[in-house]
């Protein structure tokens, strides 16, 4: 299922030939994305390594996880909202068994600066966290 998500948006991204196009289509999936509950803007939840304050929160609803985000960028927003929604609905062993090593079909190194992708790689290792707590 993650896998599945994950082709969807690299599908979407491939579609736009123009990088800045790409990187509107992110920060506008950001500004469409719904916004966090302010309870949920701890320091606990907060990724640490953004560039901005981004928040990552799972629910655990049975057996799966279920994801919100949000950040105080846009371009944040947008990449954290996409990661959760990739992963949201999975279990934590689908989670864990994940090669996150994927998510670089998405290009992303040559669409956004050096600390957006550790950005990206801080948000991805804080959904691994909450798969392995």
């Amino acid at each position: 299922m993650i896998e599945k998500k994950l082709n969807r948006y690299v599908q979407v991204l491939n579609n736009i030939d123009d990088a800045q196009d790409k990187y509107l289509w992110i920060m506008d999936f950001g500004k469409t994305s719904k916004s966090m509950e302010d309870e949920n803007r701890t320091r606990y939840f907060e990724v640490p390594g953004c560039q901005s304050q981004t928040w990552l929160v799972p629910h655990f609803i049975d057996d799966k996880i279920y994801f919100t985000a949000d950040s105080v960028a846009l371009i944040s927003k947008g990449m954290v909202c996409l990661i959760a929604d990739v992963y949201s609905g999975s279990t934590a062993q689908d989670i864990n068994d994940f090669d996150q090593k994927e998510f670089e079909k998405m290009n992303l190194s040559t669409l956004l600066t050096p600390g957006r992708n550790n950005g990206v790689n801080s948000m991805l290792k804080k959904i691994k966290y909450y798969a392995t707590s």
